[in-house]
């Protein structure tokens, strides 16, 4: 089965390629727009169409439209329930479901050669739970737990897959959603809804969760598998933040007092689920899922002996969900998921001739590792563009920003460079052997950021730069197998140092999504205070001070 997987209701539009089981490629649209999340002005703010994600999974795949067997979307629309039956206060739900319904002859239209016969609609959290029970390491049945702002009419769904097939064993209907909770309470912060919720995260490190009481009286799990989210305010706990306004104390125990409430649901929920499956293993997907200390409290307290979550688990990953589902049901055995590289990605030749047409000074070191171990160990910050692209929100060594983790000040340095808040952590990346020397509290090997470790003491002092104001750390270990490159970086920078950690953040300043092309990487070295470019094999430079 050749399959093309298409997300583009909400947000986050992309697409992925699945041919007989395998995924071949996937991509967000906003690395081609340049739109992060696919956004445009209202109304149609999350109703793009992954035109050129779509085409280049089909070229990367060297098929043409016709050559698919199915193309699936991730919203059915006939399950959707009216605005007034949902309880959720949409203004543009109706034309939402409208551009969904024609979600076939838009494709087609798009995609010359399609058949809009073949465009079938997969239930949104049916994908989000294919995205990860489908892809994941286990190599047998597993638990998932999907959670996210909303589907056609639900906002979450457990179950467990058996021999590839999902069993639903609950759904929580809206308009209860934890997903929207977390919108609801990002946007009062002062924040982007459905896009910086991550960094509401981040902020309740700095708080205290002193409303917890109150809000565990209106946000709680159910017993029966489900949960309860109605009649928060807000401004009870907190006065709404202006987005040009700082923030205060105030405002981070709002923060606090969310993620707190957040973590108790999804550890009841888990355990709920481990009941009724008596499964060892635990998937989980959907936005919900990227709040990594979320995740690393149902890891350690929870009762799944494994627990993994899509890289991709935001609504992108719908994408390769609905392909994965689709060839599953038509007979495919599904090869777990191969690595987020899954990207665009250019040649040297390629590389060096956009150097050229850019007429910037370089070189070619005679190894690449190397150089970027020099200037990292010198303090210098450099720009790593190697290999193809991530899918998903986090950069994992081939679209990167790094630095030296032993020089506090080079958190305040990359959030500068980024243009970013202060309060928001930078990662560490660490060879997956080392990580048990440094990190404890979460699963290692770890190698997709979605998890917080404790650092350990003898070495919090020696990161600074990557050890959260609680003292944990979002790492990213890195297996030379998978990354040689990375690998090999990471060993000469400890041979110069003592210190076998670098600062790994997103190769993007504040607002724009992840650089994807050598021009684009150009331009970011260009215009911020970085010193090296490794791009491909090739060094651009900056005079450092």
């Amino acid at each position: 089965m050749r399959v093309l997987g298409i997300n583009a209701l909400y947000h986050d539009p992309a697409a992925a390629l699945v041919v007989d089981g395998e995924t071949v490629a996937a991509a967000e649209e906003e690395r081609f727009s340049r739109r992060k999340h696919g956004k445009r002005p209202v109304p149609f703010a999350a109703w793009e169409l992954p035109e050129l994600a779509a085409r280049w999974c089909l070229q990367r795949g060297g098929l043409r439209a016709e050559d698919l067997d199915a193309v699936t979307y991730s919203f059915n629309p006939a399950l959707r329930l009216p605005p007034q039956e949902l309880g959720v206060v949409d203004p543009w739900d109706d034309l939402r479901q409208q551009y969904a319904m024609r979600a076939p002859e838009f494709l087609a239209h798009a995609l010359p050669g399609l058949d809009p016969a073949q465009v079938c609609f997969v239930a949104h959290h049916v994908a989000h739970a294919a995205s990860a029970g489908l892809a994941a390491p286990f190599g047998g049945d597993t638990a998932v737990l999907v959670l996210d702002g909303r589907g056609e009419r639900h906002s979450h769904l457990a179950g467990e897959f058996h021999g590839g097939r999902l069993e639903t064993l609950h759904s929580q209907s809206l308009p209860h959603s934890l997903g929207l909770l977390y919108e609801d309470a990002t946007e009062h912060l002062g924040f982007l809804r459905s896009s910086d919720e991550f960094k509401v995260m981040a902020l309740a490190s700095y708080g205290k969760p002193r409303h917890l009481n109150y809000l565990k009286e209106l946000v709680h799990a159910d017993g029966q598998g489900g949960f309860v989210t109605a009649g928060v305010d807000w401004n009870t706990i907190a006065k709404q933040r202006q987005p040009d306004e700082p923030w205060g104390p105030e405002h981070a125990d709002l923060a606090s007092s969310l993620q707190a409430v957040l973590e108790e649901v999804l550890l009841e929920l888990s355990q709920w689920l481990h009941r009724q499956t008596g499964n060892r293993n635990l998937v989980l997907a959907g936005g919900v899922a990227l709040n990594c200390v979320a995740n690393s409290r149902i890891f350690t307290t929870g009762p799944f002996d494994n627990v993994w979550v899509q890289p991709a688990a935001g609504d992108a990953g719908t994408a390769l969900g609905g392909a994965m589902y689709a060839a599953q049901r038509a007979g495919d055995a599904i090869v777990e998921f191969p690595g987020a590289d899954l990207g665009r990605s250019w040649s040297d030749d390629e590389i060096e001739k956009v150097l050229q047409t850019a007429r910037v000074a370089y070189d070619r070191p005679d190894d690449i590792a190397a150089a970027v171990a020099d200037t990292l160990a010198a303090d210098g910050i450099v720009a790593w563009f190697q290999g193809r692209s991530e899918y998903g929100p986090r950069a994992l060594g081939h679209r990167s920003l790094m630095a030296h983790p032993g020089r506090e000040s080079n958190l305040q340095r990359l959030n500068d460079v980024k243009g970013r808040e202060q309060f928001r952590p930078v990662a560490p990346m660490v060879l997956a052997d080392r990580a048990p020397q440094l990190f404890s509290g979460g699963p290692i090997p770890s190698p997709y950021m979605l998890f917080v470790h404790e650092v350990a003491p003898q070495w919090k002092e020696r990161i600074p730069a990557v050890v959260h104001v609680d003292g944990t750390a979002r790492i990213q270990t890195v297996d030379p197998s998978d990354e040689p490159l990375v690998a090999r970086m990471l060993t000469l920078f400890e041979q110069r140092t003592g210190v076998p950690v670098v600062v790994n953040t997103s190769l993007n300043t504040a607002g724009r999504p992840m650089v994807d092309t050598p021009a684009e990487a150009l331009e970011c070295f260009g215009s911020t205070p970085i010193d090296l470019l490794a791009i491909g094999p090739f060094a651009v430079r900056r005079a450092m001070p």
